[in-house]
C-alpha cells in the first residue's frame, strides 16, 4: 500500500525567525477589561453617592459607661475610705479645739478666783489693821471737854450720853466709806450717825432725808457738839455728819476719804437738828 503524499508547502526564507510583533489580545479579553473598568468607575460612583448622603446626616455617637472592673472598684472603695479618714480627722480637730477651748475659759475662771480669794484675803487683813489701829486709839481717848470755844457754837452740855456719841464716831475715823454699808469697817454717811445714836439708845431713821427731819431744828449759829448737821433741804438732805466742837464736824464723807474729821468753814451745812 503506498503511503499517502504530504503536500510540501514552500517557506520562506525568515519562517524560522521569531517575531518580535506582540500578540494580539483575543476579543474576549479585551471585552473584560473593558467591563472591570467600566466596573470600577461605577462602584467609585456609588461608593461617592454614599458618602455625600453620610456626609446630610448627623453621626451620632453612643458612649459606653465603662465596666467597673475589680482595679476600678477597688479604686472606689479607697477613695471613699479615705473621705471616710478625713472626715473623722476633722471631727476629731474640732473636738480637741473645743475641749482646748473649754480648758483655758476654766483657767480664765480659775484665775479670777485666785484673784477674789486674794483680794479678800487682802481686805480682811486691811480690816484687822484697822480694827488694831482704832482699838489704839479708843485706848488714847480722852473724856470730851464740856465746852466749845468758837464763835459759832456755844457749851456743850455735860451729856454723858453726848460724850459716848462723839466717842463712838472718833473710833470710826479711818474706816471705809461704802454706799450702803452698815459697818463695823465700811459705812456711808446716814448709816455711821444713826450707828452712833444708837449707842445711847436713839432710834434714828437709816436714809439722811429722814434724818434731817428728826428732833428738833437748831440754826447753825446755836449748833453745840451732838447735834446732827445736814447738807440740802430738809426732808430731802443728800447728806448728813455729827458736829463734834471746835468748828469741826465728823462724817463718812465720801469713797476717796472714807470717816474723817473736817472743817466745818470748807464745807458749810444747810441745816441742823437736836436729838439729845
Amino acid at each position: 500500500m503506498k503511503e499517502p503524499l504530504v503536500p510540501v508547502v514552500p517557506m520562506s526564507h525568515t519562517a524560522h525567525i521569531r517575531s518580535h510583533r506582540k500578540p494580539r489580545r483575543s476579543a474576549t479579553s479585551s471585552i473584560a477589561v473593558r467591563a472591570g473598568v467600566a466596573g470600577g468607575v461605577l462602584s467609585m460612583a456609588a461608593a461617592g453617592a454614599s458618602a455625600s448622603a453620610s456626609a446630610a446626616e448627623p453621626v451620632t455617637q453612643t458612649i459606653e459607661l465603662p465596666t467597673l472592673t475589680a482595679d476600678l472598684s477597688a479604686q472606689v472603695a479607697q477613695s471613699a475610705a479615705a473621705t471616710q479618714q478625713a472626715a473623722a480627722n476633722y471631727e476629731l480637730r474640732a473636738e480637741r479645739d473645743a475641749a482646748a477651748a473649754k480648758a483655758a475659759a476654766e483657767a480664765k475662771k480659775d484665775l479670777a478666783a485666785a484673784k477674789k480669794a486674794e483680794a479678800k484675803k487682802k481686805a480682811a487683813e486691811a480690816a484687822r489693821k484697822a480694827a488694831a489701829e482704832r482699838a489704839t486709839r479708843s485706848a488714847e481717848r480722852t473724856t470730851l471737854s464740856a465746852s466749845a470755844s468758837t464763835s459759832t457754837s456755844v457749851s456743850a452740855p455735860a451729856s454723858g450720853s453726848v460724850a459716848t456719841v462723839i466717842a463712838f464716831l472718833k473710833a470710826q475715823v479711818g474706816d471705809a466709806y461704802v454706799m450702803g454699808a452698815t459697818g463695823p469697817n465700811a459705812w456711808d454717811c446716814s448709816s455711821l450717825v444713826q450707828a452712833a445714836y444708837k449707842q445711847v439708845g436713839v432710834d434714828l431713821p437709816r436714809v439722811s432725808q429722814d434724818q434731817s427731819m428728826a428732833g428738833t431744828d437748831v440754826s447753825l449759829s446755836n449748833v453745840q457738839v451732838g447735834d446732827i448737821l445736814y447738807w440740802g433741804g430738809k426732808g430731802s438732805a443728800y447728806h448728813v455728819g455729827v458736829y463734834i466742837g471746835n468748828g469741826q464736824y465728823l462724817d463718812a464723807a465720801n469713797p476717796s476719804k472714807g470717816v474723817v474729821i473736817q472743817d466745818l468753814s470748807g464745807y458749810p451745812a444747810s441745816g441742823a437738828v437736836r436729838v439729845l
